[in-house]
């Protein structure tokens, strides 16, 4: 008997991936509560975690070691990931809003978003400085400042612990590099007050050993290009200029009706705020029975007690208590691999020290890039002859790597009589239909999508966009659609919020395209699954696959990889900042493009049978072959690393016998890599293909051109 999923009836929105909930992902990857769709909402598909900064400041680590990945983290964990900035959450209507994008909502809420800085505000801070954090900006600027030439000069501004730890660790990478530098710290008040005395002087001897020139007392009045004026008249030296002061909250949590605290969101011992199903961890929140200094640790131990107490508040178990420590260790690096350690009154510093603290850190990270792995459930003790060929060795992929084969598709279409009514123009081999309306030529197409992941906007998005490609294809106007969507099981309420997003997404990209939604379908099944049927209007003939001429160059409009980045994202193999980027690619709507191609001879859109099936379809019904020049075909971050580790996607076997003649190893494997909302492939005189190409670049699409058509039938590579 057929065992249906389970339906989803409540929503659990994490807002922020911060360290609190980046531990409850991997908890709940590992214990879920069947009926829960969790959503976590980040800025980026990445996470850095604080603690190593001042280890890849001062060299010992790479950049990528910081960072916890959020959509593999997201894929193990079966929640779904938005990469976008949270404008708000409307406790009344239980929506957050998220920017670019329909409102989220939820029945359960988790805030942990840390904590900004307020450094921006100094006069020529933001034209002449950068924030530790976020880390992204602040580690590309370092990283290169230090490979500069010559002599440095830098200022950090905060002489808390992360000030300090700072401006050694940028003292240490300097000198490493045999730089000449000037670097002071400079605090408005005494450095070093959360620190014991006897840490405070081990610290202040470590900064006078590498250099570091410590200002106390001072307020800054500006800065400057090359440096940074006091009030009291002195000028200091500052090529680089950061700060690790004026930590504040966001903005937008003053303007959610949750109690504050100085602009933190006051929780109890449950973690709770002041609104129930609201709860706030890590920096961003004001313990209000035990406050506690702004620190990591409390973060990390507050993860257990909020993934139970979301549990509870979800329908499961009962709520408990979060009491946090009296006191930590504190481990602060001091620039090279030594660091201080200090507890209970009691400090110890010397490499031995930086062993552990690494150790601490690494064990931490550890947790991220080593998920467990899931077994796969066992199959039946019987079943039919072919089932287990037929099932494969991984999942099915989404998106255009679920389709039929070619030949499977072929071979029914041919089955079907030829069009009997004389308003029906056959097509060789495109995905649309010519039809006679009225004395206005108008082409007919459909397509739709398996989820290959589980944002209903983001799915929308892309689903319409790639919908699109057929009418743009042919150099059509688009003009109306009906949408057909499958939703998984799920109560009414989450049928609503689901369909409102969808929706709302897909009816902004239509109508950007200039159609409208007249219409469409739904049901309920396994899984999501979301198609448009769309029309399209022709005030010329129609661009065809059968117009291409020998000598036409080939121009594509995006790069491809999309199939196999999807197969690896669902295999957790995938890092999440190519999969962000091949979202961005996905989401390119292609009309403008279309507009600019509208002279070419032929065009298709490559999607499902990738790059090598669709210029083959062009070369089939053009009568002519293709010569390839590999090295021109751009490829999305990550694919090519990918299909030298031998993933595929599960349509290439099909895809690779179109043109069973080219090799596939290396870059050449993506020529058969199935595409979602891929780019245009056009043929073009080649008079204008250099002029059509600068267009295309210059309205912001990454085309190249990759080939030409030759009379000689089948698809070669250029030596």
């Amino acid at each position: 008997m057929h065992t249906p999923p389970l339906p989803l009836t409540r929503d659990l929105v994490l807002v922020g991936g911060g360290h609190t909930h980046a531990l409850l992902l991997r908890k709940w990857g590992m214990n879920s509560l069947p009926g829960v769709r969790v959503t976590v909402i980040n800025p980026g598909p990445t996470a850095p975690y604080s603690g190593m900064l001042p280890g890849y400041v001062a060299g010992h680590y790479d950049r990528s070691e910081l960072d916890i990945d959020l959509v593999k983290l997201a894929r193990f964990a079966g929640t779904r990931v938005i990469l976008s900035a949270v404008d708000g959450i409307d406790t009344d209507r239980q929506e957050v809003h998220v920017h670019g994008r329909p409102p989220v909502g939820f029945d359960v809420a988790s805030v942990n978003v840390g904590i900004t800085s307020d450094m921006p505000a100094m006069p020529g801070f933001a034209e002449h400085a950068v924030p530790a954090k976020p880390l992204g900006p602040f580690a590309a600027r370092w990283a290169a400042y230090l490979d500069g030439n010559g002599p440095a000069s830098v200022v950090v501004i905060g002489g808390g612990v992360a000030g300090v730890e700072l401006v050694m660790a940028m003292a240490h990478a300097l000198k490493a590099r045999d730089r000449t530098a000037q670097i002071a710290l400079i605090d408005s008040a005494s450095a070093l007050t959360a620190t014991k005395p006897k840490s405070a002087a081990t610290i202040r001897r470590a900064m006078r050993d590498l250099g570091v020139e410590v200002i106390e007392n001072a307020v800054i009045s500006r800065i400057v290009p090359d440096h940074v004026e006091l009030q009291d008249g002195r000028s200091i030296p500052a090529s680089f200029v950061t700060g690790a002061a004026g930590a504040r909250p966001y903005d937008w949590i003053e303007n959610t009706g949750l109690d504050l605290q100085e602009g933190f969101i006051r929780v109890n011992s449950y973690l709770q705020s002041s609104d129930p199903v609201v709860f706030a961890a890590g920096d961003c929140a004001h313990l209000t029975d035990n406050p506690r200094p702004k620190a990591g640790v409390y973060a990390v131990r507050e993860a257990p007690v909020l993934f139970d107490n979301l549990r509870a508040a979800l329908g499961a178990g009962r709520m408990r208590k979060y009491d946090p420590q009296k006191d930590y260790l504190k481990l602060i690096s001091l620039g090279g691999k030594s660091a201080l350690g200090e507890r209970f009154g009691t400090s110890f510093s010397g490499p031995m020290m930086w062993t552990w603290k690494n150790h601490i850190d690494q064990t931490f990270m550890n947790r991220f890039r080593d998920l467990p792995q899931m077994k796969t459930p066992a199959l039946p003790r019987e079943g039919a002859t072919g089932l287990e060929e037929a099932l494969g060795e991984k999942p099915m992929c989404g998106g255009c790597g679920a389709k039929v084969g070619r030949d499977a598709l072929q071979i029914a279409l041919k089955s079907q009589p030829a069009p009997t009514r004389t308003d029906i123009t056959p097509l060789p081999g495109d995905d649309a239909a010519l039809l006679q309306t009225g004395g206005v030529q108008q082409v007919i197409t459909t397509d739709h999508l398996r989820a290959f992941t589980n944002d209903p906007a983001l799915m929308a998005r892309i689903a319409a966009v790639h919908a699109l490609g057929d009418i743009w294809a042919m150099g059509a106007a688009p003009q109306a659609a009906t949408a057909t969507i499958i939703l998984p099981r799920m109560s009414a309420a989450l049928q609503s919020r689901t369909m409102t997003e969808i929706m709302s997404v897909a009816g902004d990209v239509m109508r950007d395209a200039g159609a409208e939604i007249v219409g469409g379908h739904s049901s309920m099944g396994d899984e999501m699954t979301i198609g448009f049927t769309q029309t399209g209007l022709c005030e010329t003939a129609p661009i065809t696959l059968a117009g291409g001429q020998p000598g036409d160059r080939l121009i594509l409009t995006k790069p491809i990889g999309s199939g196999i980045l999807m197969a690896a994202e669902m295999a957790g193999l995938a890092d999440g900042a190519w999969i962000a980027a091949a979202y961005q690619q996905m989401t390119q709507p292609q009309g403008a493009a279309a507009r600019i191609l509208g002279q070419a001879h032929a065009m298709t859109d490559v999607t499902g049978f990738g790059l090598a099936g669709h210029l083959q379809g062009i070369c089939e019904a053009s009568k002519c072959g293709a010569l390839l020049d590999l090295d021109a075909v751009e490829v999305m971050n990550g694919a090519l690393e990918l299909t030298n580790q031998g993933v595929r996607s599960t349509i290439f076997a099909d895809n690779r016998a179109i043109a069973p003649d080219l090799p596939i190893e290396g870059k050449t494997a993506l020529l058969f890599d199935p595409q979602t909302a891929g780019g245009l492939l056009a043929a073009v005189a080649p008079e204008i293909a250099n002029t059509l190409l600068g267009d295309l670049k210059n309205a912001g699409f990454p085309a190249t051109i990759i080939g030409e058509l030759t009379d000689t039938p089948g698809l070669r590579l250029q030596n």
